[in-house]
């Protein structure tokens, strides 16, 4: 909206005029005072006045619930955390975008602490590579570490998809009871030592006002019992306030936990399903990934930092490119001592009936992928002879 020689003209709203509008405690309701400061800044041409925004802490005031306001104060310190989420810099993880990187503003470099970028290649540019290029962006320098990023995607799906299964549900459902009833019982023996505090402050408080003031030494005293009756009973409030404030509250409740367990291979596996959801799902799980090369085993090295406050660990090996579905080491070993006896036909009954794969697709019978894996893994001018 635009005043223009009195008029109301209409216009498209621009991203920081809406930024601007949900950032500002007015929108909550709430009143704020001194959220600017003066600067004094000296250059070339002379002293120069520029005029900074406050940390939120720094503020003069900040009254909640003082007027009415667009939203509750609740919705509005819900959607101010929301997009502070969304910066795709820093701390946080960012919002979830369309690709089809799983880790996307979460997997960050153990080398140098920076997180890592994801770029798509390929005919089609669906296959994601994470790597740790910003110092190369930024200044120049090397690259620290750089990997496909499918394998590392499969290996966090699988591992996210365990933990939320219904037995894991079942027993995180058990633990977070358990310590619920622990903080009760904390908070029940918290609550009868602040009852008893105050007791004794009261009873000092009336020893106090009953004393003849012209006795000042008996005053003295009971003035000073009084006030350490006063500083025990705000020890025994920050001890009884801890225990609340130290226990962050769930973002999602476990009833919706309950119905994700159930569901959430089904949903994760459909074709239909858009990435931004599966994005979603491991952000709820997921806080941070840490991602490293050892060089030595030639493998990736994940540490999976889980909401929770649990860390596991995942090693995979770093292959080159083109590896990725390429047939296992000791299927093909097994296939060159198998060659030397069998037919193909037998190779590939043995190879099904073992489970074992390809590296691209299962194994389904003598005229599939087992079959060709046969006469590709070992080559032959002529039919294998039987021995012995």
């Amino acid at each position: 909206m635009k005043q223009t020689n009195g008029d109301t003209a209409w216009r498209r709203p621009s991203y920081s005029a809406i930024h601007r509008i949900i950032e500002n405690p007015v929108y909550g309701g709430a009143y704020a005072y001194g959220k600017t400061a003066v600067a004094a800044g000296y250059s070339a041409a002379g002293v120069s006045v520029k005029i900074r925004r406050k940390a939120r802490n720094e503020w003069l005031a900040l009254k909640p619930n003082t007027h009415e306001g667009y939203v509750s104060w609740e919705r509005f310190e819900a959607i101010r955390t929301m997009v502070s989420s969304n910066i795709p810099t820093g701390r946080h993880h960012g919002a979830p975008k369309h690709g089809d990187g799983l880790l996307a503003g979460l997997i960050r470099c153990k080398r140098c602490g920076r997180k890592l970028t994801l770029r798509y290649s390929g005919m089609k540019h669906h296959i994601p590579r994470y790597s740790c290029s910003r110092a190369w962006m930024d200044n120049g320098g090397p690259h620290c570490i750089g990997f496909g990023g499918l394998r590392v995607d499969d290996a966090v799906e699988e591992a996210l998809l365990g933990v939320v299964g219904p037995g894991a549900i079942a027993a995180a459902t058990a633990a977070a009871k358990e310590a619920r009833e622990r903080r009760d019982q904390v908070r029940d023996a918290l609550s009868r030592d602040l009852e008893a505090a105050r007791y004794a402050a009261d009873q000092a408080f009336r020893q106090y006002d009953a004393a003849d003031p012209a006795n000042r030494l008996v005053a003295g005293e009971l003035e000073a019992r009084w006030n350490r009756a006063l500083v025990h009973v705000a020890e025994v409030e920050g001890k009884l306030a801890a225990p609340d404030a130290s226990t962050p509250a769930p973002a999602v409740a476990p009833a919706s936990f309950g119905i994700l367990a159930s569901n959430l291979r089904t949903v994760w596996s459909a074709p239909t399903t858009d990435a931004r959801i599966k994005k979603r799902i491991v952000r709820t799980l997921i806080h941070e990934v840490v991602a490293d090369i050892d060089d030595a085993a030639s493998e990736i090295a994940l540490i999976v930092h889980w909401v929770g406050g649990v860390h596991s660990e995942l090693r995979l090996p770093n292959r080159r490119r083109g590896q990725r579905n390429s047939t296992s080491a000791d299927i093909i070993q097994a296939v060159r001592q198998l060659v030397l006896i069998a037919s193909d036909d037998l190779i590939a009954g043995l190879l099904n009936r073992n489970g074992l794969k390809t590296g691209a697709t299962a194994i389904a019978g003598p005229a599939s992928a087992s079959h060709q894996c046969a006469r590709t893994i070992a080559p032959r001018c002529s039919s294998p002879r039987r021995m012995g």
